[in-house]
């Protein structure tokens, strides 16, 4: 069975079994969290469930990791005046396992 589910402004092709990484979730590691459905399938794409805009059902996952993303060095730059400024960004994730659908 597959489904698309949706979070953090994103959508998700997922499965029973998969680790995603997705926005920092609410929660702490080994919680678990219910994500809507927009679309479900069963493993060959003959019967197909599509929500408008959502499906009753519910994707349930659990939550295995919270930590940050490798840093990102963003660089200002203005040339003929010296000037440059260095900022690191480290986004924050969760790594959540889908465990039903």
């Amino acid at each position: 069975m597959l489904a698309v589910i949706k979070t953090g402004g994103k959508q998700y092709l997922v499965k029973k079994g998969d680790k995603i990484k997705v926005e920092k979730l609410p929660g702490k590691e080994g919680s678990a969290v219910k994500f809507d459905t927009l679309l479900t399938t069963d493993e060959k794409g003959v019967k197909v469930e599509i929500g408008k805009p959502l499906l009753k059902s519910k994707v349930e996952a659990k939550i295995l990791k919270q930590d940050k993303d490798k840093k990102l060095v963003v660089v200002k730059y203005k040339s003929k005046t010296r000037y440059t400024r260095r900022i690191g960004h480290r986004q924050p994730f969760s790594l959540v396992e889908i465990e039903k659908i």
